[in-house]
């Protein structure tokens, strides 16, 4: 069965504290390379087939129940990479 990917992030404006203490963390183990961390949620979503009727739908679901739109961004709705 195909699955698409739900990919939310916060709203860029906001800030991230989740994505700051990761970047501490790094920045503590000798990561200095990394510059910043923004920390988001992915849902894999498993449906019967994959037409743009049910990718529409996904959509709708994920701007009104996967993510909170005060907060957050829905990034991408897409088909989930062959494993």
């Amino acid at each position: 069965m195909p699955t698409l990917v739900v990919e939310v992030m916060p709203k860029a404006e906001l800030l991230d504290p989740q994505g700051k203490a990761v970047h501490g963390a790094l920045s503590r183990l000798g990561h200095a390379n990394v510059t910043g961390v923004r920390v988001g949620k992915r849902f894999e979503i498993t449906v019967d087939e994959v037409n743009d009727a049910v990718i529409a739908e996904v959509a709708t679901i994920a701007g009104e129940i996967l993510s909170n739109s005060v907060i957050e961004d829905v990034v991408s709705v897409r088909e989930a990479d062959a494993r």
